[in-house]
C-alpha cells in the first residue's frame, strides 16, 4: 500500500508513505521506486530507523532505535554501522567511536554505566585490541590488549601516586 508521488513511469519517486506486506511502515523520500534520501522506517517489532537511505539501504547519517531500548546514532554504509557513531546499550553502557561492517572497529571509548569504568583504545571486529587505557574508579591500566585481554608490558597507575609495571604472560595450560 503506497500513497505519494510517482514519476512518469509510475515508480515511487519523491515523497511518499508505504505499508509493506510484512507490516513495516516507511515514510520518506524515494527515487525510481526505492527508498533513497531521508526517511523514517518503523519495523513491526518496534524498532525504528530515522535517517538517510540509498537504494533501499541505510546509508549516510541515521539513528536506529532497537526494540530492547538500545540506540545507535551515526554513520551507515550498505545497511551496516560504518564510520563514526555512538551506540547506547539497553543497560546504559555506551560505545563512541569507529565502526566497520556493524562491529566496533578502530579507535573508540566504551563506558560501563554501572561502574564508570572506561576503555579507551583500539578495537578489531568488536573485540578490544591494540594499545589502550582502562580507567577504573581509583586506578588505570595502560597497555596492550589482544582479543579483549591485556598482553605484554603494561602498567597500573593508582590515584594515590604509585605505579606498578609488569608484563602479562599467557599461562600455559
Amino acid at each position: 500500500e503506497y500513497e505519494g508521488e510517482r514519476n512518469a513511469e509510475g515508480e515511487r519517486h519523491g515523497y511518499g508513505k508505504a505499508i509493506l506486506p510484512n507490516g513495516d511502515k516507511y515514510e520518506g523520500e524515494y527515487e525510481y521506486g526505492v527508498r533513497s534520501g531521508k526517511g523514517t522506517y518503523r519495523f513491526k517489532n518496534g524498532a525504528r530507523y530515522i535517517g538517510e537511505y540509498l537504494e533501499n539501504k541505510k546509508h549516510g547519517q541515521g539513528t536506529f532505535f532497537y526494540p530492547d531500548g538500545s540506540k545507535y546514532e551515526g554513520h551507515w554504509v550498505d545497511d551496516q554501522r560504518y564510520g563514526y557513531g555512538k551506540y547506547t546499550y539497553a543497560n546504559g553502557d555506551t560505545y563512541t567511536g569507529e565502526w566497520l561492517n556493524g562491529n566496533r572497529h578502530g579507535q573508540g571509548i566504551y563506558v560501563h554505566h554501572d561502574t564508570g569504568t572506561k576503555y579507551i583504545g583500539g578495537w578489531v571486529n568488536g573485540k578490544q585490541e591494540g594499545h589502550a587505557e582502562l580507567i577504573h574508579l581509583n586506578h588505570r591500566f595502560k597497555g596492550k590488549f589482544v582479543n579483549g585481554t591485556p598482553v605484554g608490558y603494561g602498567r597500573y597507575i593508582f590515584d594515590i601516586g604509585c605505579e606498578q609495571h609488569g608484563e602479562y604472560i599467557k599461562a600455559e595450560q
